[in-house]
């Protein structure tokens, strides 16, 4: 099931690499134009990341009484690239080919979110 997930997140346009992580920082599994040492990484990476996030999504509705909860995912954009992410899911794009709602749609079906 994984593995077609990827696939669906590889077809977007622009992507460089897929992944699915843990909330723990481990890899479960990737598919891409990267090295399994850079995706194991970047599974930490989006596991502290989104605690971040939800941190301030919390913070964001306590204080400006705004609904931002359930927190649904989050995006990094620096440089050539972007990555984003929804639940257990990310993607990594080229900055200059990303469509956001495309990427968060696919996201969220994948994530089932």
């Amino acid at each position: 099931m994984s593995e077609e997930k990827l696939e669906k997140l590889m077809r977007i346009k622009g992507a460089v690499a897929a992944g699915q992580y843990k909330l723990t920082g481990e890899l479960v599994a990737y598919k891409g134009e990267i090295p399994k040492e850079v995706a194991e990484m970047v599974a930490e990476m989006c596991a502290a990341n989104t605690m971040m996030a939800k941190m301030q999504a919390d913070g964001f509705s306590a204080f400006s009484k705004m609904n931002w909860k359930p927190l649904i995912g989050w995006a990094v954009a620096a440089g050539e690239y972007a990555v984003c992410v929804v639940g257990e899911y990310g993607v990594f794009v080229k900055l200059n080919e990303a469509d956001f709602n495309e990427i968060f749609k696919t996201l969220r079906e994948v994530a089932g979110i």
